[in-house]
């Protein structure tokens, strides 16, 4: 479920975001609102405040291209399935640690 693209009003407990980086077709996705609670969703999201502000109208759109949210989003439903939280990534709520080395989420930010 942790792939879902769609039209139309989001399901209970799920939310709709536009997905795409400058130039590239932005595509919507339907994602669980558990996300909100992911270190690399918040950095998603971050990027996105800092690139379109607060005042952004519908759904919540991050510049990022749709193969890498897609990667993303594989990692957080792996960490979902995991018994640790974050998973093996060593994240640990200290504000550090959760960029992975062998994802860099440089190609979903602007440098």
């Amino acid at each position: 479920m942790g792939k879902r693209e769609a039209t139309g009003a989001p399901p209970k407990g799920w939310m709709a975001i536009r997905v795409g980086a400058e130039g590239e077709e932005k595509r919507r996705f339907l994602v669980p609102v558990m996300y909100l609670n992911h270190p690399l969703f918040l950095g998603l999201l971050k990027e996105a405040e800092e690139e379109y502000g607060f005042a952004q109208k519908g759904a919540i759109t991050i510049p990022c291209h749709v193969e890498h949210f897609c990667h993303v989003q594989e990692i957080i439903e792996r960490d979902r399935r995991s018994s640790t939280p974050y998973g093996h990534h060593g994240y640990h709520g200290h504000g550090h640690g959760h960029v992975l080395p062998h994802f860099p989420l440089v190609g979903c930010f602007k440098a």
